[in-house]
């Protein structure tokens, strides 16, 4: 007979609490992947069931396979801003900025990096001889004035696409449209919901035509999505907030969804995040706020059945989020055989379709 191996959760018998080491896994940087592949829709797609621990290889083409009639498939519609700036203090030293969020047409939160904090009062000139004011902090955030210009303007004409910081190189032009999702139309990401990268003109006319239902919410992805977990104790672990927004019409779909017995898909973990926290008081309603919601092993999900998503960062809490989703011994296993065969990881990479391990 062959031995079973233990469950790493489960301590005789008893689930004990998980540790951010437990979400480790090793990644060759050659799995990093640095640019999106040639076309949408190329990439490969690791299948595996929740309940079984099935895994299978298979293409991202291969997704309608895989979906049936009467499923509703729910994206996230933010758009990433150019949020990454340049310039220099009124002393003369190099900073970059990034945008985190949109608080009015002149006014932002934002990361500032300088070998000095800017202090309330200070001024910031960009490369493109834009004038900011520095008005004080928000904890690690900046609050800054644009003084002649609106920064919705002044990221498109001046900004530079935020890729993340796994990414090595400088952004590119092609990076204006392949990091950006084809349904992205309200802006306030500061990355993308990179799930939806994969998705191209063809393939969602061929999911609308086989009876694929689909909904949008919005959640503008910040900057503390990349923040790794910095405490054993997942307990003593601070979520970043994020904005949100699911309104009376998905809501309304995903009831139609269920009662024709199909099966509510998230589109990426920001969809998730955002369906979860529009239910955390027991059912589903209209949301609009921030949410802090941390989705870990032991976590009861309420409204999504399956989802498709990227291959996230070690000890990540995305990672303890899909771990929660599809089981964790499975998602650790799933994680090994990727690296094993090559799977491309994180924002330009390969794809996973996971259902639900009640």
């Amino acid at each position: 007979m062959r031995a079973r191996r233990a469950d790493p959760a489960r301590v005789s018998g008893i689930i004990r609490a998980m540790k951010r080491s437990d979400f480790h896994f090793d990644l060759p940087p050659e799995l990093i992947a640095q640019r999106p592949l040639a076309r949408r829709g190329a990439s490969r797609l690791l299948c595996l069931d929740g309940p079984s621990g099935r895994l299978e290889d298979r293409l991202f083409a291969a997704l309608p396979d895989l979906l049936r009639p009467g499923d509703l498939l729910v994206f996230n519609d933010t758009r990433v801003m150019r949020a990454r700036l340049f310039g220099r203090k009124e002393s003369g030293g190099r900073l970059e900025i990034l945008v985190e969020r949109l608080l009015g047409p002149d006014q932002v939160l934002a990361h500032v990096r300088a070998s000095k904090s800017p202090k309330p009062g200070g001024r910031l000139r960009l490369e493109s001889g834009h004038a900011l004011e520095c008005l004080g902090r928000e904890g690690e955030l900046f609050h800054l004035r644009a003084l002649d210009a609106e920064f919705p303007a002044l990221m498109e004409r001046h900004g530079h696409m935020p890729l993340p910081p796994y990414i090595q190189r400088p952004d590119e032009v092609a990076d204006l449209e392949r990091y950006q999702t084809l349904y992205a139309r309200r802006l306030g990401a500061v990355a993308a919901p990179t799930a939806g990268l994969h998705f191209d003109a063809e393939m969602l006319t061929r999911l609308a035509a086989q009876g694929v239902a689909s909904a949008h919410v919005t959640l503008h992805v910040g900057a503390g999505t990349f923040q790794p977990v910095r405490v054993e104790d997942l307990d003593e672990h601070p979520m970043h907030a994020e904005w949100l927004e699911v309104d009376e019409e998905v809501c309304a779909q995903v009831e139609r969804t269920r009662a024709r017995g199909g099966r509510v898909v998230a589109v990426g973990t920001t969809s998730v995040r955002s369906l979860e926290t529009a239910a955390a008081p027991g059912t589903l309603a209209p949301y609009r706020g921030e949410t802090r919601l941390f989705i870990r092993p032991g976590y009861r999900f309420r409204v999504v059945d399956a989802l498709i998503t990227n291959f996230h960062l070690p000890e990540s809490t995305l990672l303890m989020l899909v771990a929660a989703f599809s089981g964790y011994p499975a998602i650790m296993a799933a994680y090994r055989h990727a690296v094993a065969a090559g799977y491309r990881f994180f924002s330009y990479g390969d794809a996973m379709f996971l259902t639900r391990r009640d």
